[in-house]
């Protein structure tokens, strides 16, 4: 077969990932084989491939091909996530640019553009999956609101409801004023933002006298229902019992006494506002305050902002500001730096809001969940183990999980009202289950479908997902199936560290619940992808870059090597597209490896020596390359056993095992040898293959003709077997010995193809088993071993072993002994300088202790060289 001479990956990826595809490798089925099973973190439906995705994407094929490779039976499950405010935000937008406001719509009109949208743009991320290599079983793709997977959703909601664990309750909750929904804690991100803190006076009822608060959003005034002191507060004693005024609404409000409010915090009088702060609404239930709500849902201001009715509460801020000034109600503004909640998704500042929600009770159901990954049978591993406090600390410190969304686009709530009471309603998986519950609840057999008001709130996005690994196998509508019993518990959850409570901490909890085990065996967190001066990818940075520009530029087996080799800091990966150029360097090193080998002439000869023991010698370093990348893979250090592939190869096998089995110009090579270099190359494929999927498929396929059986992608993986430790430590001296001789050469300007002479005196006692392969790439006539030095020869050592190369008008003898006398002389010079800070002992004793080891190290290595600088200049005189 004629070999092209350069690997293009445009031409070669999109064969064979249609050949992979075409043979139904991707696919599993349970069967005899131990399952290996990853279900991938679902991405958005609407998104798109980033960094982020790439790096997390690229790992689970690393792992699922190698599993493969094992013989294992490999199930990678895809498929997307319905992501409801992220997608409704999206749909919302499009519709406004067609002039339709949501609002305008029934619920089905609504889904109608929704599901339009996503059969539109959705799935375009695992189309780009593909290009990376990804090995996902694509029959098994699944989205989270597939029929059967809201159906598992609302069978999980329903149970729940009936264990008592979901209740309806009246709530402060986080308010996303963008997307007019609430949020769960997890959703709120916090950032610091300079402020201002309001002092404003307020009039003490009937009386001349004022009081004073203290706040950083002025515009809630208006909501206030009651002013707070310490009833040990000396300053305010004269204020028990009276009533204060709010300014601007004119509203007469108590002055209530209560331990929460700080004697030692601002002013000492507290504003309260229940409608709008989480403690206020706790002082307002305990002393039973009245609530006024001033926000609409967008967060412009209701008719309780009077004036400023219809207006935004950050332009009310501004405005209610300069109203109370020109009132003379302002007697101080401070800068003061606030910690604020903004949401996770619009980044809109959150409003806390009182509002009817649904929640789930967390604090039995997390128990187990605790215990499988920080108990001492350790069910759940994490990777990196740091990330254990994290997890720690989020479980110990849970609360009831807000699970009601005020979406449209998501799993509807399977609540149904049959009256007008906050009581009047039955839950029940279907519309038919519901009518027999409520006629039951009301005793009313003529109660109808027609009589019942389905909850208008869509669940949380999470409360699908949390179910992922069951439900992608159809383990909630039918625990027995065989798929769930053969594919669950999987092995490895690759994600990232922002969603560990999220979804992870959920699916363990789920798993729990619902199959009484874990959901898998392994959680690897990748950091984020930063760019090389640390800062975080993202568009407006502009350093972000296109990822399926990248695999257009670099191949994909480029970019997959290149983000593994990216390096870390802390948990984080510094990517530079650099390092892609290295992932194509690399490829391209290894195919001109294979157009070099199998532009061997073979011939029925015999097997030098030389060849014999340099394939026993890389036969065995690759078994302990196997050995040190399954020790990194079990520990999922999947940088590190790509980086010692890499050295195996480029180095172990390209650089040294080629040139030294290598033919002659012009002449063949003996056929055992080359059938044992093919035999190591291919060795070297699959386990190269997890890494650079299509790279070594085309290579394995050129070797010879294969059937689909003989695929790379379904080949063996290679198995550990004993290592000749000795073997490697007298290659690795022979390794030096030999690169003395190319140094001498280069400085000399010996050629190669002039052979020289080489003595040595074998103080190491070093076994002669490499001396062929020594003479052969130093182009040595012999080897002598010698007792005494040789006069008029140039020298090296190799640990206390001597190696002499005579002189024989191979260079300008006066010439030499200048050349060493200088480096000699300036060697000398350099000793003494650093002798003279080592003889300071100000120096030696305050300078670090790195810094004094380093200077040591200058002394011990310039007396070395003056050694060998003396020993060369006496055998040339």
């Amino acid at each position: 077969m004629q070999i092209p001479s350069k690997y293009d990956a445009s031409q070669v990826e999109s064969k064979w990932y249609d050949y992979w595809m075409k043979h139904n490798y991707f696919h599993s089925e349970p069967d005899e084989r131990e399952p290996y099973t990853i279900v991938i973190p679902p991405p958005n439906v609407t998104g798109i491939l980033h960094m982020g995705h790439m790096l997390n994407n690229t790992i689970q094929d690393v792992l699922i091909r190698r599993a493969r490779l094992q013989g294992k039976n490999a199930c990678w499950v895809p498929g997307t996530d319905h992501a409801s405010i992220a997608t409704e935000a999206k749909v919302v937008a499009k519709l406004k640019e067609q002039g339709i406001d949501k609002n305008d719509l029934t619920r089905d009109e609504f889904l109608k553009h929704a599901w339009d949208w996503t059969h539109e743009y959705g799935g375009v991320i695992l189309e780009q999956l593909k290009k990376l290599g990804c090995s996902c079983d694509w029959e098994r793709t699944r989205f989270t609101m597939d029929g059967d997977m809201s159906e598992a959703v609302i069978k999980v909601f329903v149970d729940l409801y009936n264990k008592g664990l979901i209740y309806r309750g009246y709530r402060m909750v986080n308010w996303d004023p963008e997307a007019k929904t609430t949020l769960s804690d997890e959703e709120v991100e916090y950032i610091d933002k300079q402020g201002k803190l309001y002092h404003i006076n307020y009039q003490v009822e009937g009386s001349e006298e004022v009081l004073t608060i203290a706040t950083t959003r002025p515009e809630t005034i208006l909501g206030d229902t009651a002013i707070c002191i310490n009833p040990n507060d000396e300053r305010h004693t004269s204020l028990k019992g009276k009533k204060a005024v709010v300014p601007i609404c004119n509203r007469v409000i108590p002055i209530i006494e209560d331990d929460y409010v700080d004697v030692e915090f601002g002013t000492g009088c507290l504003k309260v506002t229940p409608a709008h702060d989480e403690n206020d609404k706790v002082l307002g239930d305990k002393h039973k305050l009245e609530v006024v709500d001033i926000f609409n849902e967008d967060a412009t201001l209701n008719s309780y902002g009077l004036h400023y009715e219809g207006l935004d509460r950050f332009e009310v801020r501004k405005a209610i500001v300069k109203e109370l000034e020109g009132l003379g109600l302002i007697s101080k503004i401070e800068d003061y730096n606030n910690r604020v909640g903004i949401s996770e998704r619009t980044k809109a500042i959150i409003e806390p809001r009182l509002s009817d929600q649904w929640f789930l009770k967390m604090e039995d159901l997390v128990k187990p969940a605790i215990k499988a990954v920080l108990g001492e049978n350790n069910d759940i591993q994490l990777f990196p183990k740091k990330f254990e406090n994290t997890y720690r600390h989020w479980m110990e410190n849970i609360r009831d999980w807000n699970i009601s969304r005020q979406l449209l686009w998501g799993q509807q709530i399977p609540a149904y009202y049959y009256g007008d009471g906050k009581e009047d309603f039955v839950v029940a998986e279907t519309i038919e289950e519901a009518v027999k519950l409520a006629q039951e609840k009301t005793s009313n057999s003529g109660l109808q479908a027609s009589d019942l008001r389905q909850d208008s709130d869509a669940l949380d996005t999470w409360f699908s997902s949390w179910l992922w690994p069951m439900s992608v196998f159809d383990g909630i509508r039918n625990p027995e199936n065989e798929d769930i019993k053969y594919y669950y518990p999987t092995n490895d959850l690759v994600t990232g560290p922002d969603i560990l409570f999220f979804w992870v901490a959920r699916m363990i909890i789920a798993g729990y619940e619902y199959k009484g085990k874990e959901p898998f065996k392994n959680v690897y967190l990748t950091g984020l992808v930063r760019d090389k001066q640390r800062r975080k990818m993202s568009k407006s940075l502009g350093n972000s870059p296109d990822a399926l520009k990248l695999i257009e530029d670099y191949g994909a087996g480029g970019v997959r090597v290149g983000l593994l080799l990216s390096s870390a800091a802390g948990n984080d990966l510094l990517f530079d597209e650099a390092l892609c150029q290295q992932g194509k360097a690399f490829g391209n090193k290894v195919w001109n490896a294979f157009r070099l080998i199998n532009g061997w002439e073979v011939a029925d000869l015999e097997q030098p020596d030389y060849a014999k023991v340099s394939i026993d010698w890389y036969t065995n370093k690759f078994r302990k390359s196997l050995a040190l990348i399954e020790d990194h893979y079990s520990k999922y250090r999947i940088s590190d056993a790509l980086m010692e592939t890499y050295k195996l190869i480029w180095n172990d096998f390209c650089s040294w095992l080629l040139e030294m089995v290598k033919p002659a110009y012009q002449q063949p090579i003996d056929s055992t040898t080359y059938n044992a270099v093919i035999g190591l190359l291919e060795d070297n494929l699959k386990i190269l293959h997890p890494f650079m999927p299509f790279l070594t498929e085309e290579i394995w396929q050129y070797i010879t003709e294969r059937t689909p059986e003989d695929a790379l992608i379904v080949a063996k993986w290679p198995e550990l077997k004993p290592v000749n430790e000795r073997l490697i430590a007298e290659f690795d001296f022979a390794t030096e010995v030999v690169s003395g001789i190319r140094t001498i050469r280069k400085e000399k300007n010996i050629a190669f193809k002039d052979a020289i002479t080489f003595s040595v005196i074998n103080n190491e006692n070093v076994a002669n088993t490499f001396d062929e392969v020594i003479k052969k790439l130093g182009n040595l006539e012999s080897i002598e071993y010698v007792n005494e030095t040789i006069d008029g020869a140039l020298t090296y050592r190799v640990k206390s072993n001597e190696y002499f190369i005579p002189m024989a008008g191979a260079i300008d003898l006066e010439a030499e002994i200048k050349k060493l006398t200088d480096e000699l002389n300036y060697t000398e010079g350099f000793l003494k300088s650093v002798q003279k800070k080592l003889s300071n002992e100000r120096f030696v004793n305050n300078a670090p202790e790195q810094v004094v080891a380093s200077e040591k190290k200058k002394e011990a290595d310039a007396l070395a060289k003056i050694e060998t600088l003396k020993a060369s200049l006496a055998s040339l005189e």
